[in-house]
């Protein structure tokens, strides 16, 4: 069967469930990462993808509908740990800011650590619109997501990740109760979703942009992450849990394997940054877990559309055939910026190399 026989063969839902159970499916799915992005392409404020559950599945879900996309809508942001531990992100307003930051961590000093408390997950800043948007997503027949941060950058959020690497040099056995208290929150949240929405339909998103080697060496990894990390995904498997979907962001190259240590589900998903190469990424979790990434969200806002095409071309002839299967997928959020037109580009390029014979 020819590629265009086989094209609109499946749903998106039906190319995703078959990837995850590792069954054949039709072509290489496609997840954007369109989040700020969505919201601007369906006139909202791009703040509302991250703070209203309501506007933020509606813009996601008509963005999938209009460019046949496969990533279903999910509800999050790299600045989590900051409200969930009390306090202030500020959203985005207009396009200077691209995504939510924070404002007032909530560990200003070490004497602030020992006030620290887990908070209820279902109170715990953005946890309670999440469960609103779960609830969507569970009446509306696909993946059910929860979206927090890997243990590190949960640590750097509570923190400020300027304050947690110079502790880590002075006061490291505090760091390292930084680091339980996220894990354990984290796991709290993993629960919650679990008791209440199950684990049939849900996929754990952990994404760890600060864990990347310009900002912490290897060997501070090794000491400060990998234990946390690799327990914390033990117990969430443990939950019954079948994929997490493991966002390493950045420049993680020294890092890889270490973090091929830890597990990601039957099949989890990895998805690379930029500066990890797709082959590296086969290398080190191929054999397990879907590999997905590794546009660079740089080029596919600013660059001319047949470089953004050629970009996804060479992404998906370097991972289509990886053992587990591949998804293409940005390197991190795609830019509100980025032009429609090299966003359709990016589906040309699917529709183009992505079909399987």
């Amino acid at each position: 069967m020819n590629k265009t026989d086989n094209k609109g063969k499946m749903t998106s839902i039906e190319r995703v469930n078959s990837l995850l159970n590792r069954q054949k499916f039709d072509r290489v799915p496609f997840f954007p990462f369109s989040l700020g992005f969505s919201a601007k392409n369906v006139g909202y404020p791009i703040g509302s993808v991250y703070s209203e559950p309501v506007k933020s599945f509606d813009a996601q879900l008509w963005t999938q509908q209009m460019y046949g996309h496969d990533q279903y809508p999910f509800f999050g942001s790299a600045v989590y740990g900051t409200r969930e531990f009390g306090g202030e992100v500020e959203f985005p307003i207009g396009d200077s800011i691209q995504s939510p930051r924070s404002i007032r961590y909530p560990v200003q000093s070490l004497e602030d650590i020992d006030k620290l408390r887990l908070l209820d997950p279902q109170a715990a800043g953005n946890l309670p619109k999440a469960l609103e948007f779960s609830k969507m997503q569970e009446s509306h027949g696909g993946l059910i997501s929860l979206v927090v941060g890997g243990v590190f950058t949960t640590a750097g959020n509570i923190c400020d990740i300027k304050n947690l690497c110079m502790w880590i040099a002075r006061e490291p056995e505090t760091v390292h109760r930084v680091m339980q208290l996220a894990a354990d929150h984290i796991l709290s949240a993993a629960r919650l979703w679990v008791k209440i929405f199950g684990t049939q339909r849900l996929l754990v998103q952990i994404w760890e942009p600060t864990a990347a080697n310009s900002i912490i060496s290897p060997r501070t990894f090794e000491e400060f992450v990998l234990p946390y990390q690799q327990k914390l995904h033990q117990e969430i498997l443990g939950l019954s849990v079948k994929h997490i979907l493991c966002h390493i962001c950045g420049e993680q190259n020294k890092n890889l394997p270490l973090w091929s240590q830890v597990p990601m589900g039957d099949p989890g998903i990895v998805s690379l940054g930029q500066q990890v190469s797709i082959a590296d990424g086969i290398k080190y979790f191929g054999e397990k877990n879907i590999i997905a990434g590794n546009l660079d969200t740089s080029l596919v806002a600013n660059a001319a559309a047949n470089e953004v095409y050629e970009a996804a071309k060479k992404c998906i002839l370097a991972g289509k055939d990886a053992p587990s299967g591949y998804i293409l997928m940005t390197a991190c959020e795609t830019p509100s910026s980025t032009p429609p037109y090299n966003f359709y580009m990016l589906t040309k390029a699917i529709d183009d190399f992505g079909f399987y014979d």
